[in-house]
């Protein structure tokens, strides 16, 4: 499927935010989905990743959450330290919301895009952000699929503002999402009865999911795609009707 993409700048309560956005050339409304960043930010690998996610028939936003620190707000993956203090500097209020909200009122404004088929996925610092998605604006969204994401206890207790279904990846040997974690998430879902899969990769790391980094895992990066792919699938593609083409 051919696509095409543009960097655009939207307005939030904080100031102008870059945004990436890709979308297939085709004259008709799709699902959307909102792609949040690693911790090394709003990187080339995203960016591919939201492509990728386009092809498969969706307008796809990447917001670059790293915009108070331009112009120096991408790192290597070998400059971990370096982008895990950026991570730390951001707010996960009242600002985090803003911007995530800003950029979901962008993506359902659009004349190609279905305002109620709007999913959201991200890895690493993303798939915390895609978690916290969920419990904030389970009623602006359609689906979450968190990757790798570390989650604060409070959005632990928040999974009861969940509305959504879920479906979270993770790494057996995650150095900093241990097993332990990933029951205790899974056992929240579960004692609420929430819409939920749960995918634990055997011998897969922390950001097994790029081809960039040490800790890449081709068996488990294929599976995850596949899975991903088929959740949004089954929550976001709808037949299109031939009276409601873009005009």
């Amino acid at each position: 499927m051919q696509v095409e993409h543009q960097e655009i700048i939207i307005s939030t309560p904080n100031g102008e935010m870059p945004v990436f956005v890709c979308s297939p050339v085709q004259n008709s409304r799709k699902p959307a989905v909102m792609l949040l960043m690693e911790a090394f930010g709003l990187t080339q690998h995203i960016k591919n990743v939201a492509v990728r996610i386009a092809k498969e028939g969706y307008v796809v936003i990447t917001p670059d959450l790293y915009y108070r620190e331009l112009p120096n707000n991408k790192f290597g993956y070998d400059e971990v330290e370096e982008a895990t203090a950026m991570m730390w500097q951001l707010d996960f209020g009242k600002p985090m919301e803003d911007d995530i909200e800003a950029t979901l009122t962008y993506i359902k404004s659009r004349k190609d895009v279905y305002p109620d088929r709007v999913g959201v996925t991200g890895f690493c610092l993303g798939g915390g952000l895609t978690f916290f998605t969920a419990t904030k604006f389970s009623s602006k969204i359609a689906l979450a699929a968190p990757f790798y994401g570390m989650v604060f206890d409070e959005w632990i207790e928040a999974v009861t503002n969940i509305t959504i279904p879920v479906y979270l990846f993770f790494g057996e040997i995650d150095p900093f999402i241990k097993s332990d974690r990933v029951k205790q998430i899974e056992s929240r879902f579960k004692e609420l009865g929430k819409n939920y899969k749960l995918k634990v990769y055997p011998n897969a790391e922390h950001g097994f999911f790029c081809h960039e980094r040490s800790s890449y895992n081709a068996s488990a990066a294929a599976d995850s795609w596949h899975e991903l792919v088929e959740f949004f699938r089954q929550h976001l593609q709808v037949k299109v009707p031939e009276n409601n083409r873009v005009k």
